[in-house]
């Protein structure tokens, strides 16, 4: 198992710490279930992608425990989330010279952007277990994505396409003023 907990403080600036995941998203939770989810690839990759749920389980899976921190100022500790490391899905994808970020789309209409940099890490996941149990619905459910590291606007729920670019483009939330990173421990909340 690894631990996400990060530095000697965990709770960045401005932050005040709840338990369990808030209920934040666009007004709609997709209805899916885990036979009916599918993830795809595309853009510049060798090897596009084309997971089914059974697909997602027969790749390694991992453990690992996470603070996370939400936009809206609240952090909560010692999640627990299991699923499939990003980097071994870059490895699958095989990303093109010149790829250096990530659009990923969910089953609700929402996007948002990552630099490769901030995916191809050991404590980024394509996940579908919270604290032992399947990811509930309203958190993301069947598969969502965790980047504990930055604004949790940043792991997409309801994940189901990945597109690798050669340029930094907005997703949903950074067209309409989010920062395009989202650093909790830096404060980019709003602007570049």
């Amino acid at each position: 198992m690894v631990s996400a907990a990060s530095g000697p403080s965990r709770l960045p600036p401005g932050q005040h710490l709840t338990s369990g995941l808030p209920i934040l998203d666009l007004g709609t939770q997709p209805n899916l279930v885990p036979r009916d989810w599918s993830l795809t690839t595309g853009g510049l990759v060798a090897t596009p992608l084309r997971w089914s749920w059974d697909d997602l389980l027969r790749q390694p899976q991992t453990t690992l425990t996470a603070d996370i921190h939400c936009v809206t100022a609240w952090s909560s500790y010692d999640n627990t989330f299991t699923g499939v490391s990003f980097r071994h899905v870059l490895r699958q994808m095989q990303p093109k010279a010149g790829a250096t970020h990530a659009m990923l789309r969910g089953f609700d209409g929402y996007s948002t952007n990552l630099a490769l940099t901030d995916l191809d890490r050991d404590d980024v996941l394509i996940c579908h277990s919270w604290n032992g149990k399947p990811l509930p619905r309203e958190n993301g459910g069947p598969v969502r994505l965790l980047v504990p590291h930055l604004y949790f606007w940043k792991s997409a729920k309801w994940l189901r396409h990945i597109t690798l670019m050669d340029r930094d483009q907005p997703g949903y939330w950074e067209a309409r003023g989010y920062h395009m990173r989202g650093d909790p421990w830096k404060q980019e909340r709003y602007g570049d």
